[in-house]
């Protein structure tokens, strides 16, 4: 995959939510299985519209750095990250690769690249809470996998350090 990893445009927009709305599309269907119709239903009567409004909401966030991965014929991913420099916790907020482009390490790629800022921005702390986990399966999963603890630092946790 020839990609490039390029500031987000406002020109973007209509794509990205696009490919989010695609991304997110299975983890939807997949919590209605879980859930069932009527409380899925009553939980997220209009899930696109929510989630549409949510990726324009952190697009037009002055307080989010956002990246594109773009590889031909356009956007296949991205990622919004933003800095809280009172506590110096950096959050990748949100990060979404279009479903015809997984496994080609473009979410790697894009993780990278806002990790990469949230440290030149001096961040201590970098913190995501991403798809997948226990609560909510990754795009395209339909059930749920073996959990791993979190582990907040090997240097204060035995537990995690020994696995």
């Amino acid at each position: 995959v020839n990609l490039q990893i390029r500031g987000y445009q406002s020109t973007d927009e209509e794509s990205v939510v696009a490919l989010s709305l695609g991304a997110w599309a299975p983890v939807f269907v997949s919590l209605e299985n879980a859930l069932g119709a009527e409380l899925f239903r009553l939980l997220h009567p209009d899930w696109r519209t929510d989630q549409d409004k949510a990726v324009r909401a952190v697009l037009a966030d002055p307080a989010m750095q956002v990246w594109v991965a773009e590889a031909e014929p356009g956007p296949v991913g991205f990622v919004a990250a933003k800095l809280d420099t009172d506590s110096l916790i950096g959050e990748i907020y949100m990060l979404v690769v279009d479903p015809v482009a997984q496994e080609q390490s473009i979410g790697t790629a894009l993780t990278e690249k806002a990790a990469g800022w949230l440290r030149a921005s001096g961040m201590r702390v970098a913190r995501s809470t991403p798809a997948g986990t226990p609560d909510m399966p990754r795009p395209g999963e339909s059930t749920r996998r073996p959990t791993t603890p979190s582990c907040p630092s090997p240097a204060t946790s035995k537990r995690c350090s020994s696995q």
